[in-house]
């Protein structure tokens, strides 16, 4: 089993360090990461550091105690929980979108829950604090310590909202980490039986590179899908991505039309190369 756990600081580090074991008084074992250099787009050019770390070979289904750092100076312990392994069980998710900074009423019984051990993983389908890229990225910074209490227990999976999408969603690229090297628009996992397929809404929406990042991203999603397919390991196949594809609201979102670009893929492609996504669910 493995975790990937990320930090920010203002300053640069000589190392960027996790220490943990099984025990708070004996954080005997120790992995180094990465640190990268991200420049927020707002006017103030704020820059921030962005630290990853990937502990692999831990125990499933166990805790851990764990620190975050470097040599100087270190974070408080925490306690994460690793996920279990096999399929022969069936895994507990906290998913939602849509939680902002300021009024996040579900965030007390989230952390109460997950605290308790109720889940196992979070996924938040798109959204973040109302944004993470506000007031030069300083909304962002709120929003990523008031999830720290959940987000240091177990895995917080994400997918990319409409509001992420200032700086060509470089916030939402630089504070998260997730599976495989799409930039974390795109990517799948497997937990028990289920294998969860997350993808980008809003490659569809937000065009100022053209459509070669949507293009690239029907590839792999119909590729993924072929592959899981078989159902031998997980007979449970859930993608999720931030817009709806149907819905009955009054408010002109795209999922009330005939012609959702979602749905039936961009209108000024021959049919079967729009990519459409309805045909390959």
């Amino acid at each position: 089993s493995e975790m990937v756990v990320m930090w920010t600081t203002f300053d640069p580090t000589n190392d960027s360090t996790v220490q943990y074991g099984e025990h708070a008084a004996n954080l005997t074992n120790t992995t180094n990461g990465h640190m990268i250099k991200f420049v927020d787009g707002g006017s103030k050019h704020t820059i921030r550091y962005m630290h990853t770390v990937t502990i692999t070979g831990l125990k499933p289904a166990s805790k851990y105690d764990y620190k975050v750092g470097c040599a100087d100076k270190w974070s408080k312990v925490f306690t994460m929980t690793t996920l279990n392994t096999g399929t022969n069980w069936s895994p507990r998710l906290a998913i939602y979108g849509d939680m902002g900074s300021t009024n996040a009423q579900s965030l007390p019984m989230l952390t109460k829950e997950i605290s308790s051990g109720s889940f196992d993983a979070i996924l938040h389908i798109g959204d973040f604090a109302y944004n993470l890229a506000t007031d030069d990225g300083t909304v962002g910074d709120a929003f990523m310590n008031e999830i720290q209490d959940i987000a240091t227990q177990v895995p917080y999976m994400t997918a990319p909202g409409n509001h992420e999408y200032a700086y060509n969603f470089s916030h939402y690229i630089n504070r998260f980490a997730m599976p495989g090297n799409h930039s974390n628009y795109y990517y799948s996992w497997d937990i028990g039986p289920a294998h969860f397929i997350i993808f980008s809404t809003e490659l569809y929406f937000f065009l100022q590179d053209g459509i070669d990042l949507a293009a690239y991203q029907y590839r792999w999603l119909e590729d993924d899908l072929k592959a899981a397919n078989s159902r031998q390991d997980n007979p449970w196949i859930i993608t999720a991505g931030h817009r709806p594809m149907y819905c009955s609201t009054l408010d002109g979102d795209d999922c009330n039309r005939r012609e959702s670009i979602i749905r039936t893929g961009f209108p000024l492609l021959p049919e079967g190369s729009n990519l459409a996504l309805e045909p390959l669910f």
